[in-house]
C-alpha cells in the first residue's frame, strides 16, 4: 500500500469510497450517503484540490485502488490559525487491520506539521467508537472533553469526544 495526496483527477474513486464509508457507517459521519450522493463530481474534484493548510490523503492498494482516506483543514482565521482538523477518516473493510489507518494518520501529522505556525491538531470522534479511539490515542491524541448528545441519528443521542495531539510534544514520539 502507498499514500499519497489526493487530487481532482482522484475525485471518482474519492467519491465511490465516501459513498461506501457514509453507506456502511452512517453513525460515524455527520454527512449522510443521500446528501454526498447527490452533490455534483465537479463539487467532489473542487474538494479535492490541495490548497494551503488543506488536503486530504489516499491510503491505496498495490493494484490501485483507493482503500484509505482522511482529510485536513487548516483554521484560516489569524486568531486560531495555529489550529487544524482532521475530518473524514475511514478505512475500506477490505484492507483494515494492515495498519492503513494508523499509517494516513501519520502521514497527515507530519504533513500538517511542517505548517508554519501549526501547533495543535483536533478531531472528534463518536464516543462509542473505540478502535478509532485506540488509532489516536497511539498517535498520542489526547481527550480534552465530551460534548454530550453531540449528533441525534435516527432519535438516538451520541456523544462526541475531543482530542487534540500537540504538535510540540511530537519530539517525545519516535
Amino acid at each position: 500500500m502507498y499514500i499519497r495526496v489526493l487530487n481532482p483527477a482522484d475525485a471518482e474513486k474519492y467519491r465511490e469510497l465516501r459513498l461506501e464509508s457514509l453507506l456502511n457507517h452512517p453513525e460515524a459521519f455527520l454527512s449522510t450517503y443521500e446528501a454526498e450522493k447527490e452533490l455534483p463530481l465537479e463539487t467532489t474534484r473542487s474538494r479535492l484540490e490541495p490548497a494551503e493548510g488543506r488536503f486530504t490523503l489516499g491510503g491505496f492498494t498495490e493494484q490501485d485502488e483507493l482503500a484509505g482516506m482522511v482529510t485536513f483543514i487548516r483554521e484560516d482565521r489569524a486568531r486560531i490559525s495555529h489550529k487544524g482538523n482532521v475530518y473524514a477518516m475511514y478505512v475500506s473493510p477490505a484492507v483494515r487491520k494492515q495498519k492503513l489507518g494508523y499509517r494516513l494518520m501519520k502521514e497527515l501529522i507530519v504533513r500538517a506539521g511542517q505548517l508554519p505556525g501549526l501547533e495543535r491538531i483536533n478531531l472528534t470522534v463518536f464516543s462509542d467508537n473505540d478502535p478509532a479511539k485506540r488509532l489516536y490515542t497511539s498517535l498520542g491524541f489526547t481527550c480534552y472533553g465530551t460534548e454530550r448528545k453531540a449528533v441525534k441519528l435516527d432519535g438516538v443521542y451520541l456523544d462526541e469526544d475531543l482530542m487534540t495531539l500537540e504538535l510540540n510534544q511530537l519530539l517525545l514520539y519516535p
